[in-house]
């Protein structure tokens, strides 16, 4: 009888390091399957701006960063007169990106984009475009990945952590809205009291019907120069004790 048990144990062994191996290949793959924690660069033109942002980061000087997609890149334009009153005085600098998701600015943010600065407080808004693709839970995920790498490379930086902005277009898909208020709901809570503040001024942005203003957003979406005038004011009262 131990004769027989002594012949089966290595075969139960390496039933069960196999049963083993396929459940870990599955969780692996469960977490390689969240698109929006893994690290991606985009087109050339992409890295073009990537590498202004590096270069800029190296010469450091910069105490407020904006980091974001479109809604923070579109500073440079539809905002830049408020850009040019409440944060050009600050020595701001705005890395945001046109249609970029989480997975993007993880990605430029391990090539260099924080590399030689140390900001007072950086200003976060990521996830909009994610919102089409990608779960709630994989969105915060990737939200809270991005918080801890600032944190890596700019130890003693305050984050402003703001919502996701509202959102609706003309044919409505009530769906990615949804999906951007779980967002909101659950990454409200990353606020510490201390390294990361949220902020949601998304209920500024709103009519009396509940939906985005086309006075506001023209594609319901990005801010016209009104809305990011909206977004200063709303904002002021929370930044400024946190640059200090």
């Amino acid at each position: 009888m131990k004769r027989i048990f002594s012949l089966l144990l290595p075969v139960v062994a390496t039933f069960a390091f196999l049963t083993a191996t396929e459940s870990y290949a599955e969780n692996t793959n469960a977490v390689v399957r969240n698109t929006a924690i893994v690290p991606v660069p985009r087109e050339a033109l992409w890295l073009a701006q990537h590498k202004r942002f590096v270069a800029k980061a190296k010469k450091g000087g910069v105490d407020l960063l904006f980091l974001g997609d479109s809604i923070t890149d579109f500073w440079r334009d539809c905002g830049s007169k408020v850009w040019a009153k409440y944060y050009a005085p600050r020595r701001a600098a705005n890395f945001g990106i046109i249609g970029d998701r989480t997975q993007h600015v993880l990605w430029r943010i391990g090539h260099g984009e924080l590399d030689g600065i140390n900001p007072r407080v950086i200003v976060l808004m990521i996830g909009t475009n994610n919102s089409q693709d990608n779960s709630p839970p994989e969105i915060t995920d990737a939200i809270k990945v991005i918080i801890k790498n600032i944190h890596i490379r700019c130890p003693g930086t305050k984050i402003l952590l703001l919502g996701i902005f509202p959102r609706n277009w003309v044919d409505d898909k009530p769906a990615e809205m949804e999906t951007i208020k779980k967002v909101n709901d659950i990454i409200a809570k990353f606020d510490d009291g201390k390294t990361v503040k949220y902020l949601d001024i998304g209920p500024k942005f709103l009519g009396p019907d509940g939906r985005v203003s086309a006075a506001i957003m023209p594609d319901f979406l990005h801010p016209n120069e009104k809305g990011y005038q909206i977004w200063a004011e709303a904002m002021e009262p929370t930044l400024a004790p946190m640059m200090k």
